[in-house]
């Protein structure tokens, strides 16, 4: 019986943290021109000529931190969740899982597939929000590889889910658990994004950080924009948390390069915050579905220091999605819907 193609695809993670895994992985990760979208032959020398050397020991270092006996956080969820969401949907369908940048791959996912003669494939990138340089890239990937197939099935991706209902409930369901009322401040931190990515996903040229408050409603000039895509999420966790609009802060963590990028910064919120004299922050990540390095370490970690050395008492992480009864739910229904 033909059977519906799924593949799941999340961004990747070093092999091992050893630090020739680590550099191998950032060389594929940071050398994809839609994440450092810069002149190739400086993207070459930047990645190749200093980040790699040079971070590769210190990211090794970091992913030794949060590394478990079953491997990476992020692949141990990812594997998680794509074995609970093939029990959901039986038979009918055959999932795969891949990540964008090393192991497993997408060309040996979407090799799988094809060896079971799907009659379709739907690609779901594991992004609540779009970015060129998250889903765009995976679209992009998948595309590059099937053009090369004689027989293409009926193809169809999911652009973003930020607004789905189940996964809005999902992380309240997780916040919920922590009493966010008990907190002085809430934040949701989202993954930065440089704003020249930003500014060239405005396709009108006329809306894109042109003001203030340009995030703040989706329009059509902005229904792609990653920016506004994550104020919406964020708005509809506080709003199912009955959380006040003066009692949380939307913010972006993880810069590179000296750029500026998607503002707020988390880290200097949560300066500002110690400095106004709170003590405990509640921490929200919903451009994650997974834990990560970015969230049990950047956030639960690194944040959490500093916010001591400032005089905090806790920066606490709410948990990503990981492999929760209503992520696999909202995958169900990303797959069927």
């Amino acid at each position: 019986m033909a059977k519906k193609g799924v593949l799941l695809v999340n961004l990747g993670t070093p092999d091992s943290p050893q630090t020739s895994d680590v550099r191998r992985y950032l060389d594929e990760f940071l050398m994809d021109g839609r994440v450092i979208d810069v002149n190739p032959a400086f993207r070459t020398f930047l990645v190749k000529g200093i980040i790699v050397p040079f971070r590769g020991p210190k990211s090794a270092k970091t992913y030794q931190k949060i590394w478990t006996d079953e491997g990476s956080p992020l692949m141990v969820y990812s594997v998680r969740a794509a074995e609970l969401l093939k029990q959901r949907l039986g038979n009918e369908y055959h999932v795969e899982l891949a990540m964008r940048y090393q192991n497993p791959s997408i060309a040996s996912a979407l090799d799988k597939l094809k060896a079971a003669q799907v009659d379709s494939i739907k690609v779901i990138a594991l992004f609540p929000q779009y970015a060129s340089a998250t889903t765009g890239s995976v679209h992009d990937k998948v595309m590059e590889i099937v053009r090369t197939w004689q027989s293409i099935p009926d193809m169809s991706f999911v652009n973003s889910f930020y607004d789905n209902e189940l996964m809005i409930e999902a992380f309240a369901q997780n916040g919920a658990k922590y009493n966010p009322e008990s907190y002085d401040h809430i934040l949701f931190s989202f993954h930065g994004l440089p704003q020249r990515q930003l500014i060239k996903g405005d396709d009108t040229k006329r809306h894109c950080l042109k003001a203030a408050d340009c995030c703040q409603t989706i329009t059509d000039a902005n229904k792609f924009c990653y920016s506004a895509q994550s104020h919406a999420t964020a708005r509809l966790i506080a709003e199912k948390l009955n959380i006040p609009k003066d009692k949380y802060t939307i913010t972006f963590q993880s810069r590179l390069g000296r750029d500026p990028w998607a503002q707020p910064y988390t880290s200097e919120i949560i300066a500002e915050l110690a400095n106004k004299g709170n003590k405990r922050i509640l921490v929200f990540c919903p451009a994650f579905v997974a834990d990560c390095l970015e969230t049990v370490y950047e956030i639960a970690d690194e944040y959490d220091t500093e916010f001591r050395h400032l005089g905090g008492e806790k920066v606490q992480l709410v948990e990503s999605l990981n492999d929760s009864p209503l992520w696999i739910d909202t995958l169900e229904q990303l797959v069927t819907k």
